[in-house]
């Protein structure tokens, strides 16, 4: 009988970048593994942080809503990643200014936040962890900016699907033209047109709530 992973054990697996032994130990005992069914709400707009996420399987859809109530996607968390986001609301003691929605089935080890700071100082591992994830999410948004300033439907059409292979790991994507028109704050209408256009140019192929991603 296989012995199940313990999260030292998964942190090395998923967080090689986090090696001191101490730090480990700290995680396991303070953290815990918390798991959630597809479009679970994981944090909402409002909500005070209370812990830090480091996915283990599945993704996480990280949104945004303006004062009009249009919800614009900014990027998916999958495994090997955290939302540094979180990071700084629970900092400054923020409310959250983003949800956060589980795309798939997921499992994420949960950080009470009060350790955050401290392991900044404590940790050189973990100091170089949370400041690379915020380069990284920091490339993300601007990515995001970019999209809507500088490319035309069709390219951010493409962009948003094939993010979405990357953190599913899979060519088939479940979804609804209407759900990529919540993420991308296009018309239901536009997204279908671009959708059929990509199918006849033999880039995906589509069925009912779901989408092929023939060509990358």
């Amino acid at each position: 009988m296989q012995e199940r992973e313990t999260i030292p054990d998964l942190l090395r697996k998923f967080y090689p970048i986090l090696t001191e032994s101490r730090l480990l130990e700290e995680i396991s005992e303070s953290g815990a593994v918390v798991s959630y069914e597809p479009n679970d709400l994981v944090m909402d707009y409002g909500a005070y942080v209370k812990t830090m996420p480091l996915i283990l399987q599945g993704s996480i859809k990280v949104s945004r809503e303006d004062e009009e109530g249009n919800e614009l996607f900014l990027y998916y968390l999958a495994p090997g990643e955290t939302c540094t986001m979180t990071f700084s609301c629970c900092m400054a003691n923020k409310k959250s200014e983003f949800r956060a929605v589980a795309e798939e089935a997921t499992r994420m080890i949960a950080l009470p936040v009060r350790f955050m700071d401290p392991w900044m100082a404590k940790y050189p591992g973990w100091r170089n962890f949370v400041l690379t994830s915020y380069d990284n999410r920091m490339l993300e948004l601007i990515r995001t900016i970019d999209n809507i300033a500088f490319k035309r439907m069709d390219q951010r059409l493409m962009d948003y699907l094939r993010e979405k292979v990357r953190v599913s790991g899979s060519t088939h994507i479940l979804t609804t033209h209407q759900d990529i028109a919540y993420d991308l704050n296009a018309s239901r209408e536009a997204v279908s047109r671009l959708l059929k256009k990509l199918e006849k140019e033999g880039v995906v192929k589509l069925g009912r709530n779901h989408i092929q991603l023939v060509e990358k």
